[in-house]
């Protein structure tokens, strides 16, 4: 029963975090001049604005079932038209970047919560969930491989004598991505625990 209601909590916590992530880019868009993802109705917390088919629902299902220590999933991207944006130099890395920073937001407000309070041990529980969710999403999504934030904030660092490495990541990206979702995940999983262990201040094994 315990085991069950833990798998629900997670799925729920990995949802809202997609959500509010998703949501970041859209306001932070909107701020700086464009409203699209405003006007499409993004700009709420309703699950149903946001859900992807492959990355909402089948790839943390098969996670579930391949009985994968950890979920991980994406949402419909945010519709963002960036000759809108006000800062044409910067708004793309500031709409890229809101999305893992208001999931490293969560993941710090709640690892020190967990520092400072003392809580009922199924707080704790459910709080350190919410951590390690909200830093493994801002770690995976700051990967930069497209169509990830990362390669996002990639793209607006890079100079134009690079413009080689940005045609090579379009183009072969989705493969990287493929092979990191096959491989690489407990590094990015490893990463996360870290991140927990620095700010809560002890470690989870």
């Amino acid at each position: 029963m315990e085991t069950i209601i833990l798998t629900i909590f997670s799925l729920v916590v990995l949802l809202f975090s997609i959500i509010i992530h998703e949501v970041a880019h859209g306001s932070v868009a909107d701020h700086l001049g464009d409203p699209t993802a405003k006007y499409a109705g993004r700009l709420t917390l309703n699950p149903l604005k946001h859900l992807d088919p492959i990355g909402s629902v089948a790839l943390p299902l098969i996670l579930f079932l391949l009985q994968s220590p950890f979920l991980i999933g994406w949402a419909k991207p945010v519709p963002v038209n960036p000759y809108n944006l006000k800062d044409q130099k910067w708004g793309g890395l500031k709409v890229a970047a809101a999305g893992p920073a208001v999931n490293l937001t969560v993941a710090v407000f709640f690892g020190l919560l967990l520092r400072f309070i003392e809580l009922p041990a199924a707080i704790t529980v459910f709080f350190t969930i919410i951590v390690i969710y909200n830093f493994l999403l801002a770690l995976f999504n700051l990967i930069p491989v497209p169509p990830l934030d990362g390669s996002h904030i990639l793209f607006s660092l890079l100079p134009d004598s690079m413009e080689n490495v940005k045609i090579f990541l379009q183009r072969y990206g989705l493969f990287v991505l493929l092979l990191l979702l096959l491989y690489g995940l407990n590094l990015i999983f490893d990463g996360a625990i870290l991140l927990h262990n620095l700010v809560v201040g002890y470690s989870l094994y």
